[in-house]
């Protein structure tokens, strides 16, 4: 790749956190490229409701887009990739992707988010994600609010999502799509709260035509109507594998822990940024940390000059003596 050394952070993953983080390096007029296979939550999300300035929702792609285009401003390059090695290499990271393409940089971003399990071949679902069909409660509980809910998951995410969902409506039926096994607490729990629980597979989603739910199709050829629909299948993967490669610690489930401040991993100059690291998955916790570890990055790439600096010198300085006989 040319001009591979020119690069001063790169980051791996487009979305919310990268796509801030990126615009916020570009605002110090470094050397910033974005590597993004073009996948994530936000590519999904028809409709945002929680964002600031946007009272009546933002489409996730809208502001994938609107991001990049403030980015490109600043003169950060994009490159649409995915990255599958990576290596520390003396002060360098080496990255290779799917392209073959290879990339290095000295502060690495990684950005890569996660992957929610959501039965995307189900006829209809897609259309409908952000608009009537949600997955988040701290996102979009207050859209259901004193609606019909219809909850498709799996075993005791979904039925804990149907009694998450209790905080804004009491009508509620939850459906064990793939028939797995329910705690006994959590089937008492339903129960006491007089949430049905059918056991049915979900096949499809019935619309009015313009994305908003106004069923779930089962296999055994039953209509369960409602007025807005949650997912919960559990099983969400989330996306740091990568990280394992260069070392970076992991909590049990998979998560990345961070140093609060700076959002810098245990190994230096790799931050992390979005909802692979620990906290509430939030698109707008997400912004905050893209632009909290570019602020970082800022100041170890300073540190970094003014070191390459002082090496400049001092070897001239050395070279200098040699030349004298000294």
């Amino acid at each position: 790749m040319s001009h591979k050394d020119s690069y001063q952070c790169i980051i791996v993953g487009g979305g919310i956190a990268g796509l801030q983080a990126a615009i916020q390096l570009g605002r110090y007029n470094h050397q910033v490229l974005v590597i993004d296979k073009g996948e994530g939550r936000s590519t999904l999300c028809k409709c945002y409701h929680n964002v600031l300035g946007w009272p009546d929702g933002v489409d996730g792609q809208t502001l994938r887009h609107l991001g990049r285009q403030h980015a490109e401003k600043y003169g950060v390059t994009f490159k649409e990739d995915e990255i599958v090695k990576v290596e520390k290499q003396g002060e360098k990271f080496k990255l290779q992707g799917t392209s073959l393409n290879c990339y290095e940089s000295k502060c690495l971003l990684l950005a890569t988010g996660i992957k929610d399990h959501i039965p995307l071949e189900i006829p209809n679902l897609k259309e409908c994600l952000g608009i009537s069909i949600y997955i988040c409660p701290d996102c979009d509980g207050y859209e259901v609010t004193n609606k019909k809910v219809i909850v498709a998951g799996s075993g005791d995410p979904g039925a804990n999502m149907a009694l998450t969902l209790m905080y804004w409506t009491k009508e509620l039926i939850y459906i064990n799509s793939d028939g797995k096994k329910i705690s006994e607490s959590v089937q008492m729990n339903l129960a006491e709260n007089g949430i049905p629980m059918i056991v049915d597979k979900v096949i499809g989603v019935e619309t009015n035509g313009e994305g908003r739910f106004t069923a779930f199709l089962t296999g055994d050829g039953n209509k369960i109507k409602g007025e807005r629909g949650f997912l919960a299948f559990g099983g969400n993967k989330v996306n740091t594998d990568l990280l394992k490669q260069l070392g970076i610690e992991r909590l049990e489930n998979l998560h990345i822990p961070t140093n609060p401040r700076t959002k810098e991993t245990n190994v230096p100059n790799v931050w992390v940024a979005g909802d692979i690291g620990v906290h509430s998955e939030l698109l707008t916790i997400a912004m905050g940390e893209g632009a909290q570890a570019a602020i970082w990055i800022h100041k170890r790439i300073l540190e970094q000059r003014r070191d390459s600096i002082d090496k400049f010198f001092s070897n001239s300085f050395e070279n200098t003596n040699e030349n004298r006989g000294i």
